[in-house]
């Protein structure tokens, strides 16, 4: 644990003028981006007495080495400044807005060719415009089921979509009118988009002009007898008032508003906001924030307007988070400079914005309700907090104490190695932060030299090792210059454990090479499938960890999660090797050609289900050639006519992609076929 005192900026050094600063942990890595109105009166509020801090503060600066600080000329400079670096360097104390995933929205898929119309939970995505979420996924099919009437959107996956293109045949919704059937050519691509411009029209509270339009349409249709138009458009009619009908006006001005509202304690905040379009409203998000300091409710506001509108894109007026700025944005109270993210908002979204907060009438009313919401999806998130937050201490407190490391475990990383009979031997890296799996830094090897599981532990270790010792280094030449610019290095910081899936013999490679690299500073330990024993280096007898243990459950989960992804990548890689063979031998298929179909397809799954035109888009690939390759790649077929698969992955079974339940075997662990027996 640091003294904040050891890096404490001399007196008179910190500016009084706006910028953003950064607090930087012993490794160089970015663990805190703050902005001020005033730098030096802000910084020298986390150097006053450690005792007086909030919790998460103090956690902060004993866990930072040093702090530097950028001037900027204006307030909405150091607010976007501080946008872009939490953007950029993810750190790991900043609020981060983790979005309520138990409620789906619907989605559209602006970023294909063809967009979708869909049922989607989970993270947003970029070039995915959402509606909603609702309270239960039938009601998306329902509000589906009714609009696609007017707004005949493709629904169908990619699958099904493709398919019905090769067979020349549209699906049921296109033969009832549901579909415009774009996968057959009844619509062009931009036809087709400009159905599902209209339908995010109508879903983001511009229907009076559609309504209006379709009226006319009707009067027109009826006025030139063509009464079975005009009876079609009288449905379509019929079909926009029943989706209306569904959602409740709740501002009786027509206004576009978000209403925001917040529930929190020491540690934690919940935040709810109710997207209100053309008076009703159209969706209602929710997030749960961490607090790294006592915030107020004015800065919380702050935290929300930067990190769900900032980044809006220019051309669709859409932020990172997926909200779009509206005319209003009623907060339950204003931040200390209201007016300066008033000027933000009104730049994003390129007109007038009014941040405020409601006093009486219906929009104080509304917001009553969305505090009501707040209130309760914060309740609930505590009651699963107290379960969670409490598992996750005491299973790095009993690994820190079994192991005898120094400190807790905070970043842990674990390596498996897959193979099958020494070919094709992989390796994964994944990452567990704080008890949690941290995708962002799974890493994935191709391992050359390693004929058997430890001398491919060895060079994998080595590796990641070596990579970090060199960045290391760069780091303290340059003096810190490098690391302050671009993102962070890809290997730059170490783990407090390192586990490795195996037992004493993979331990000891392990060992040996961060030994040969000179890295003392990480403790080291590896868990056997047979019997769960830690193996530590050096040790002649393992460690036992009760079965009960939240130690070994967490120790199971990284090791799990590591052999999944270990799986997954060998999988692909022998899939590739296969297609590699068998292509060998097709006549007039030289190294160029295997290239271009192996770019064009690759996988033997998705070249085998190619049709032989689709084989002669490939530059350089004739008929004849088309022909001895489908011919070449042939599934094999039993002597009772089923077919065989050629690919020993599918003889496979691996761990359970979840965690695993504690007190139960673990599934997949030493029932691997002999056909495709997968070494890890």
């Amino acid at each position: 644990m640091a003294d904040p005192s050891t890096y404490r900026p001399a007196v008179g050094s910190i500016p009084e003028s706006p910028g953003v600063y950064k607090f930087r942990d012993p490794n160089g890595r970015v663990i805190y981006v703050g902005k001020a109105k005033s730098l030096r009166q802000r910084l020298n509020s986390y150097f006053a007495d450690v005792a007086g801090l909030h919790p998460r503060t103090r956690q902060m600066v004993t866990t930072a080495a040093s702090v530097e600080w950028t001037v900027v000329g204006t307030e909405v400079e150091a607010l976007q400044l501080e946008y872009n670096w939490i953007k950029e360097f993810d750190p790991r104390f900043n609020v981060r807005y983790r979005d309520d995933k138990s409620y789906p929205s619907l989605a559209v898929t602006l970023n294909e060719e063809y967009p979708r119309l869909q049922v989607m939970r989970g993270p947003k995505k970029k070039g995915v415009r959402y509606f909603g979420p609702y309270a239960h996924a039938w009601a998306i099919r329902e509000t589906l089921d009714t609009l696609t009437r007017v707004f005949p959107a493709r629904t169908c996956s990619n699958g099904v979509f493709k398919r019905a293109g090769q067979i020349g045949r549209p699906c049921l919704l296109g033969y009832i009118g549901k579909c415009a059937a774009p996968c057959v050519g009844r619509v062009s691509a931009e036809e087709h988009r400009e159905i599902v411009d209209d339908f995010c029209d109508f879903m983001a509270g511009r229907t009076e002009s559609m309504m209006k339009r379709l009226e006319r349409e009707m009067a027109a249709a009826s006025e030139n007898l063509e009464f079975e138009k005009a009876a079609r458009l009288r449905d379509d009619l019929g079909a926009l008032r029943r989706a209306m009908e569904k959602q409740a006006v709740v501002l009786g001005d027509g206004t576009d508003a978000d209403v925001v509202a917040f529930a929190q304690d020491e540690l934690e905040a919940a935040v709810q906001v109710f997207h209100v379009r053309g008076g009703r409203v159209r969706g209602q998000r929710g997030w749960i924030v961490d607090k790294v300091e006592a915030v107020t409710t004015g800065e919380l506001v702050e935290q929300f307007l930067l990190q769900v509108y900032g980044g809006v894109d220019e051309q669709t007026g859409v932020g990172e988070a997926g909200e779009a700025v509206p005319r209003e944005v009623l907060v339950p109270e204003l931040p200390d400079d209201a007016d300066v993210y008033t000027e933000l908002l009104e730049e994003l979204r390129g007109g007038k914005v009014s941040l405020r907060v409601p006093q009486r009438g219906d929009k104080r009313a509304l917001m009553e309700t969305v505090e009501r919401n707040a209130k309760e999806s914060f309740a609930r998130h505590r009651v699963k907090r107290s379960s969670d937050l409490t598992a996750r201490s005491l299973a790095l407190s009993e690994l820190q104490e079994a192991l005898e490391l120094p400190d807790a475990p905070l970043r842990i990383e674990c390596i498996d190695v897959s193979h099958v009979q020494g070919t094709n031997v992989v390796a994964s890296m994944v990452v567990f932060e704080d008890g949690l799996a941290k995708k962002s830094d799974y890493r994935r090897f191709s391992v050359t030299n390693g004929t058997d599981d430890t001398a491919a532990m060895a060079e994998v270790v080595r590796r990641r090792f070596a990579r970090h010792v060199k960045d290391e280094q760069d780091r303290r030449d340059e003096q810190g210059i490098a690391a302050e610019e671009g993102r962070p290095r890809r290997f730059a910081y170490p783990p407090n454990l390192l586990v490795v899936d195996g037992g004493a013999p993979q331990v000891a490679a392990a060992a040996r090479s961060l030994e040969e690299l000179g890295v003392v500073d990480v403790a080291i330990c590896g868990l056997a499938k047979r019997m769960e024993e830690v193996w530590l280096p050096g040790d002649s007898d393992p460690v036992i960890l009760p079965r009960t243990s939240e130690a070994l459950y967490l120790l199971q989960r990284v090791r799990d999660e590591a052999h999944r992804f270990a799986i997954t990548y060998h999988r692909q890689k022998r899939s590739t090797t296969m297609l590699v063979s068998l292509l060998d031998d097709v006549p007039g298929l030289g190294e160029t050609r295997r290239k271009a179909l192996m770019k064009q397809f690759g996988s033997l799954k998705r070249l085998r289900a190619a049709t032989v035109d689709e084989l002669m888009a490939v530059p350089g690939i004739g008929r004849r050639t088309a022909e001895a390759v489908q011919a070449a790649i042939a599934e094999p077929a039993d002597p009772a006519g089923a077919a065989i698969d050629a690919d020993p992955a599918a003889e496979t079974t691996t761990a359970p992609q979840g965690p695993a339940v504690r007190g139960a075997p673990r599934a997949g662990a030493g029932r691997t076929a002999e056909v495709g027996r997968v070494a890890s």
